[in-house]
């Protein structure tokens, strides 16, 4: 799946090396998880050195929340791009097949954050929690925005399911060491939310 293309205006060097050291940080927290994202390997990855660290960001914490919010975003925003390149009545199928896809499934750095990272929020900082909230909240409303009653009570509720259940089998899908079991999650949850004969 390829990234929408995101217009950015003219921009400084310090708000450049900024973006890049976001953008390393949000691969790596779904790559190593939050506890095993480093400031010094970031830093590394994105060609800098450890001590320009705090010139861009307070603390490690400060970092994360960019880092989550940037991920989140990138999630929300190729759920955005999938529902616009189809019919409005096949958007949803659209955003549920990408995201139960086995190319998705192998895509931890650069897939959903929250599938990726779900397990380890009850343990970060709030600012980290509060940016990972956000975003999914709006995956929630991307769903919802894609169901026939959106509007009523009911849809909301629809899209909480819906989103629980792809980011729960994706979880399950990428834990299992056994193939045929992730494929069984993916195939299980498409043949509910998705199924090819509606």
């Amino acid at each position: 799946m390829k990234k929408p293309p995101v217009k950015r205006n003219t921009a400084s060097r310090k708000e450049l090396t900024h973006e890049r050291i976001v953008e390393v940080a949000a691969r790596a927290i779904r790559r190593s998880g939050y506890a095993g994202t480093g400031v010094a390997d970031i830093m590394k990855e994105a060609g800098l050195t450890h001590g320009g660290f705090y010139a861009h960001f307070p603390s490690r914490e400060v970092l994360l929340a960019e880092a989550a919010d940037r991920a989140g975003a990138e999630a929300v925003a190729m759920s955005e791009h999938i529902a616009a390149s189809v019919p409005p009545d096949q958007a949803l199928p659209a955003i549920v097949r990408a995201y139960l896809s086995k190319e998705h499934c192998q895509s931890v750095e650069t897939g959903c954050p929250v599938s990726a990272l779900g397990s380890e929020m009850p343990r970060q900082a709030p600012v980290v929690r509060r940016a990972a909230t956000r975003r999914i909240k709006e995956m929630i409303d991307v769903v919802a925005r894609q169901l026939p009653d959106w509007g009523q009570p009911g849809a909301h509720e629809q899209a909480l399911m819906t989103v629980a259940t792809m980011v729960g089998t994706l979880m399950l899908a990428r834990a299992v060491d056994d193939p045929k079991l992730t494929d069984s999650f993916l195939e299980t949850a498409l043949k509910k939310l998705a199924p090819t004969d509606a």
